[in-house]
């Protein structure tokens, strides 16, 4: 198993493990990024995201995709959007070695938190992060505005 940082060359493997976690999350249909949006968003001269790829004998069977963030408490942060591994992958080590180099990137650029968001139904990943020493924050609620949300908000309330 190999870790490295993600290339553009990556990106097609890295939709596709994005695909696979919609689906186990219950939402196929929800992807509409492409290969191409990942190559322009993450390789660009400020990117806005960093990828880390899991490698089995050539094939990328993991990944961790990660970008800063800043919090008006503690400064510089990391928000760990998407650790993902092909089913058949799991409970090898390699979402673990994964993880850990997202961590050991915090540690080293100083960062004073990472974050993420788990689904209050996925038990295995739950016990993992607890395991790890991550805390669960059950009296925080994940808000977000869609893009039909945004666009209600733009013509309820400016004039744009």
């Amino acid at each position: 198993m190999i870790i490295r940082k993600g290339a553009p060359a990556d990106m097609p493997a890295v939709l596709a493990l994005i695909q696979e976690l919609a689906v186990f999350e219950r939402e196929p249909n929800a992807v509409v990024v492409t290969a191409a949006d990942l190559v322009r968003d993450g390789f660009q001269e400020n990117p806005l995201f960093t990828t880390f790829v899991a490698e089995v004998n050539g094939e990328i069977v993991g990944m961790a995709l990660f970008y800063y963030r800043y919090s008006t408490w503690k400064g510089k942060t990391i928000h760990l959007e998407d650790l993902i591994l092909k089913e058949n992958y799991r409970k090898q080590g390699i979402g673990f070695a994964l993880y850990q180099k997202v961590i050991e990137t915090g540690s080293r650029e100083g960062v004073r938190r990472i974050e993420w968001n788990v689904l209050d139904w996925n038990t295995p990943a739950i016990n993992f992060y607890e395991k790890t020493g991550a805390k669960i924050l059950n009296d925080w609620r994940v808000v977000q505005l869609d893009e039909i949300g945004i666009q209600d908000f733009i013509e309820k309330y400016t004039k744009i």
